[in-house]
This record gives C-alpha cells, sequence and structure tokens, in this order.
C-alpha cells in the first residue's frame, strides 16, 4: 500500500486513531479546538480520503462514520520515505543527527534509540 497522506489528512487521521469511529462533526470539532477550519473543508477532504482508501465509510446510520484504513504506523512509515529520500538524499544517519541535534530527546527515548541500535548492530554481519 502505497498511501501518502497530505499534511491535512494526517492531522484528521490523528483524530481518527485516537477516538476511533469518527463522524464529520467529530473530526472537525476536535481540529477546530486548534485550528480555523470551516466543516464542509473537513467534510471533504474525508471524502476525498475515502476516494484515496485512507479511510472507509460506514453509512449504514445517518451520521456516516469514519474509520482509517492505514495504521499509524504506515503513515510513519510513508512519511519517513519521502522525508529521507527527498530532503536527506537516503542518508539515514543525516536524518537521525539532525533529529536529535535539534531536538532533546528524553534519557528514556536515549535508551530505546540505544536498546535498538544495540539489537541492529547485533544483526549485521560483522567483518
Amino acid at each position: 500500500m502505497d498511501l501518502k497522506p497530505t499534511e491535512s489528512e494526517l492531522e484528521i487521521l490523528q483524530v481518527i486513531w485516537k477516538k476511533g469511529e469518527c463522524s464529520v462533526r467529530d473530526v472537525h470539532d476536535e481540529l477546530s479546538k486548534n485550528k480555523d477550519s470551516g466543516y464542509t473543508t473537513t467534510l471533504k477532504l474525508m471524502q476525498i480520503m475515502h476516494e484515496k482508501g485512507l479511510v472507509v465509510r460506514n453509512t449504514d446510520a445517518k451520521t456516516h462514520l469514519y474509520k482509517a484504513l492505514i495504521s499509524r504506523e504506515q503513515a510513519q512509515q510513508g512519511a519517513l520515505d519521502k522525508i529521507l529520500s527527498t530532503v536527506f538524499k537516503g542518508s539515514t544517519s543525516d536524518l537521525v543527527i539532525q533529529a536529535l541535534g535539534q531536538h532533546r530527546a528524553s534519557r528514556d527515548e536515549l535508551d530505546a534509540i540505544r536498546n535498538f541500535l544495540d539489537k541492529f548492530d547485533g544483526g549485521q554481519d560483522k567483518e
């Protein structure tokens, strides 16, 4: 599945991932807490997302309910692949160095990164 949601679609997906099935009103009310956008804009975006296969729409009830067809992990992977290839020209080390240099990681996050690197390094062929 090669679905790459736009920034606005990701904002909508964040709400759906958090709440599960949502009506357009549910999503719009949540988005309105942080930014000014019209209900019809949210409705149109969610219709487009349905056409793209990012969400499924349950039309059994009067109020249509939307559910994500793409997981948070799939969206993160797609966004990371795009950033890695376009912004960092495929350099994983540049991406990691930039991320760690610009954003203060907590002790737990650094420990998790070290553990991952230890596992990753252990799986590599030693020369």
